[in-house]
């Protein structure tokens, strides 16, 4: 679980699919009796005491049953042990099926592309290109490195876009959603190719901000795209 300060005030955390049963029953023992309530891309749990915590719903959206959208009352079993709300139950259920997802990380020479079961990385590439920094001389030598620079980063965004066409597009049909990460201006640089249309459609947030893509960054992508950010605000 990480932490950090949310913007627009409180603190944020990200809850992983198979902790996070837990954290609702300690954050009910904390803060008393919730009501939870389903809201756009969120469910929103209000503590007794006041302290609310908004759950933001990975691969939106959530469909709860009928008469889940609000409830709260007696959060005990038969036998005095705590029970979920039926909205708090229907997110955890959400956020712990096992699901395909697509993944593709790119930044300006590194790039990888693999696609998930669950957290198991069924299929995945990844690879570089080297792209010469700026240089800082001046004149026609300037101009001569940043043709050069510009003529490698057009190749590695095109390798990348390879990666993604022969990882991804043959799962195509099995997946349910696509993450993308690691620097949006590479990101927007790839949607350009026409091939990969079908997988930007399946686009699903947030955008992974990861360091170059090698392969342990990719196979680690899962705690990142299938966790829980979560909203803290104290009474």
């Amino acid at each position: 679980m990480t932490a950090g300060p949310a913007a627009g005030g409180g603190r944020r955390i990200s809850v992983a699919p198979e902790r996070l049963a837990g954290w609702i029953t300690r954050f009910t023992e904390r803060h008393g009796a919730i009501e939870a309530v389903v809201l756009p891309g969120l469910v929103r749990l209000d503590a007794a005491d006041g302290a609310v915590a908004e759950c933001h719903v990975p691969f939106p959206p959530l469909r709860p049953s009928r008469g889940d959208e609000s409830d709260g009352g007696d959060d005990s079993g038969d036998e005095g042990e705590f029970r979920l709300p039926p909205a708090a139950a229907a997110l955890v259920a959400h956020v712990c099926r096992e699901r395909t997802v697509g993944v593709l990380l790119a930044r300006l020479g590194g790039y990888a592309a693999g696609v998930f079961t669950g957290a198991r990385l069924v299929t995945g590439k990844a690879g570089s290109r080297q792209v010469h920094g700026r240089s800082a001389a001046g004149g026609w030598s300037q101009q001569r490195f940043a043709r050069r620079r510009d003529k490698q980063s057009a190749e590695a965004l095109r390798a990348a876009a390879d990666v993604a066409a022969r990882v991804l597009l043959p799962r195509l049909a099995d997946l349910e959603a696509v993450v993308l990460g690691g620097d949006r201006r590479s990101i927007d640089e790839i949607r350009r190719d026409r091939r990969l249309a079908p997988l930007f459609a399946l686009e699903s947030g947030p955008f992974l901000t990861v360091p170059d893509p090698r392969p342990a960054v990719l196979e680690g992508a899962p705690a990142l795209f299938r966790a829980v950010r979560v909203r803290l605000l104290d009474p």
